[in-house]
């Protein structure tokens, strides 16, 4: 069998170990070395084993190599980097078996490895070389390769074989390393891969990068395929849902990434949640708040009628009686201020800027909002025309917003007891609205024909408005029926505008037990007893006839506060403190009559040239009561104590006051005065 050469400059040899060299090898190492010397060109490890392989081929002799057992010669690799001063290949030839016998033992090569050599050695580069991991060069490698040199220093072999290794040393060129390989799309990370061919997808061409109506992403080409070969019962490869080739759509993203919030949009769902469930809740609360409101108010008019129902059975004055013989003791056991609430008074507060151009007229208080309602014309008049109320919330004291409602002049604003923020108001546009401040909209309207003074609620059946007229009429409207008034009432006397509209509530009193409604005009009053929802009994006051510009009422005391302006007979204005009393049935045949008894009087300035509104109300130290009025010639807010009829306060101000309503909030009473251009807040301490 013929063996292949095999270069002994390219074996590596352990410590210690010998190799026999037969003489014909020796020969054929001198011609080798002498043609080697001859050639100009020096070629590559690879080529000069080639044309050593072929030379001993064509010789034909059998070669025999002695080699340690374990040892390997490698073939050359491509890959692999150059060394220090020793080539960076290898040949790679088998290893002995285990089964052989071991130092000394010979190996031959057959036929097939030595045609396989010959091809490995003639092609070179050509053929793909196993890459076995490179050893960084060092020293230490050095010296292991000068190693068999020293090993033999008495072997004639030897030395040629390190003679024709230093000479190979000496005239072979390493070969430089390739680049290393591009990573494959494998190593890519999931999302940048279609999931059909799992290769990347592309910006532009074939495998350019596509969408299923579903979502999910493909190279074109793939899901073209993909679809195709499925047919009519074509699914997305990645949820199973139905796909055709229309809902193929390209994409046009230079560089896709998606980000995983998912655990954000769960923690989004459920912070939303939360503030619906809030928000619910704190709605529950305010509607449980505002039952409670309702039913410790109707449990505090039960008391008081229990009281005074007590008081008729055990046949005691009552406190409420205006009687001739009783009048001055019952007015100062109404109004009398004791020592300790005298000592307290109305501290300012806080000034609030209502309408810039002024126009001010009426105010109102909401107490389930906590906001005070002032009357004033649209801040934009070229965008919205008209007037409207403007919020102030007492909370903060602050003006919130604008409410648009009429077209023209409001001169009227009341609430009821039902604390639903229901808003009547009446202006010179001939209607009367009822607006929710919920929503800020007008839910009802109705026009009565003519221009409208004044308005109120009954507060013995909420389901009755009043309105009065500038001819002196009164309109009764059910807000059960949106089309026009059930009912109208007719003046008496003289057809003056209505200025002012007083509900006064029944009551178990036997001074004045009925109810019904006070209509004040500039030449005088009426009282209408309400009978039944459908009926009222008319019944004339007997007041001044000239220059009444208000009456307002105080419902639990039931005594009125009418307002003169300064005349002949009286040069100043006059706010004059009556009681309500009805002369009792004596018959079935007699009719009863309501008449009003003064009780105390009050004086203010000589100038009364606007139609102002006063009030008249419990005092908030707890005893007693208050009056107070608007005076023109000081600009200020008049205080007076009720029983006594001296002044307490002058509250004053940049402007005649137009509106007075007193509040509580939070267990703190306030005292609002309204002008044209500003509210003013006063705390009582």
């Amino acid at each position: 069998m013929e063996a292949m050469e095999v270069d002994s400059s390219l074996i590596i040899l352990d410590s210690g170990s010998s190799t026999e060299v037969d003489e014909d090898d020796e020969d054929e190492g001198d011609q080798r070395e002498q043609a080697t010397a001859r050639s100009p060109p020096r070629l590559p490890a690879t080529w000069a084993f080639s044309q050593r392989a072929v030379g001993s081929a064509a010789q034909g002799g059998p070669m025999r190599r002695r080699l340690r057992q374990g040892l390997r010669v490698h073939y050359p690799s491509q890959t692999a980097a150059p060394s220090r001063g020793f080539p960076d290949f290898l040949l790679r030839a088998p290893a002995a078996s285990a089964a052989e016998p071991g130092s000394g033992s010979t190996t031959e090569i057959s036929e097939s490895e030595e045609e396989e050599e010959e091809e490995r050695g003639g092609q070179g580069a050509a053929l793909e070389p196993l890459d076995p991991p490179m050893l960084p060069a060092s020293p230490r490698l050095n010296a292991q390769h000068t190693q068999p040199q020293e090993a033999a220093p008495n072997n004639s072999s030897s030395a040629a074989d390190g003679e024709r290794t230093q000479a190979q040393h000496q005239n072979i060129q390493p070969l430089l390393a390739p680049p290393a390989p591009a990573p494959s799309s494998s190593q890519g990370e999931e999302g940048d891969v279609c999931s059909v061919c799992f290769e990347p997808w592309t910006t532009a061409g074939e495998h350019r990068l596509s969408a299923l109506r579903c979502g999910h992403l493909f190279g074109f080409t793939c899901i073209t395929r993909w679809l195709k070969a499925q047919g009519s019962a074509a699914k997305c490869p990645q949820c199973n849902k139905k796909a055709k080739r229309s809902d193929i759509v390209l994409l046009y993203a230079p560089k896709l990434r998606a980000l995983d919030n998912s655990e954000q949009e769960i923690l989004k769902k459920s912070l939303e949640q939360e503030q619906s469930l809030r928000r619910k809740a704190e709605l529950e609360s305010a509607q449980y708040k505002l039952k409670l409101q309702v039913v410790t108010n109707k449990y505090g008019q039960a008391q008081q009628e229990l009281q005074e129902l007590r008081a008729m059975m055990a046949g005691r004055v009552p406190v409420y009686s205006s009687s001739s013989s009783s009048s001055s003791a019952s007015s100062s056991l109404l109004l009398g201020l004791s020592q300790s609430s005298r000592s307290a008074q109305y501290v300012f507060s806080k000034a609030i800027l209502v309408s810039m151009a002024g126009g001010s007229r009426v105010l109102s208080y909401c107490e389930p909002l906590s906001c005070l309602l002032a009357s004033q014309p649209s801040p934009h008049s070229t965008l919205v025309p008209g007037c409207g109320v403007k919020k102030v919330s007492v909370v903060n004291m602050k003006a919130s917003q604008y409410v648009p409602i009429h077209s023209k002049q409001i001169r009227g604003l009341s609430f009821n007891r039902q604390n639903d923020s229901l808003l009547l108001s009446a202006a010179l546009d001939n209607t009367i609205k009822l607006t929710s401040l919920l929503t800020n909209t007008v839910v009802q309207t109705y026009n009565a024909g003519k221009p409208v003074w004044s308005c109120c609620w009954c507060l013995d059946n909420s389901n009755y408005v009043y309105a009065g007229l500038s001819n002196g009429s009164v309109l009764v409207y059910d807000t059960r029926d949106t089309s026009t008034h059930v009912q109208e009432l007719q003046p008496l006397r003289s057809r003056c505008p209505v200025a002012s509209l007083c509900y006064v509530p029944r009551a178990a009193s036997s001074s004045f037990p009925c109810g019904g409604l006070i209509a004040g005009s500039l030449e005088g009053g009426c009282f209408w007893e309400q009978v039944n929802e459908t009926t009222y009994r008319p019944h004339l006051l007997p007041l001044e006839t000239a220059g009444c510009t208000d009456i307002q009422v105080e419902t639990e005391s039931r005594h009125c506060l009418v307002t003169y302006r300064p005349g002949r007979s009286n040069p100043s204005l006059r706010c004059v403190l009556m009681s309500l009393t009805r002369t009792p049935q004596q018959d079935s045949s007699a009719l009863p009559q309501v008449s009003v008894s003064p009780l105390q009087s009050f004086s203010a300035g000589p100038s009364c040239k606007l139609l102002t509104k006063n009030a008249v109300f419990r005092s908030p130290g707890g005893a007693g009561g208050l009056v107070c009025a608007g005076d023109e010639a000081s600009n200020s807010t008049m205080v007076w104590d009720a029983s006594s009829g001296s002044l307490l306060q002058k509250l004053p101000a940049d402007l005649p006051v137009l509106d007075i309503s007193p509040f509580s909030v939070n267990g703190e009473h306030f005292l609002a005065s309204l002008t044209e251009k500003m509210l003013k807040l006063y705390r009582w301490e």
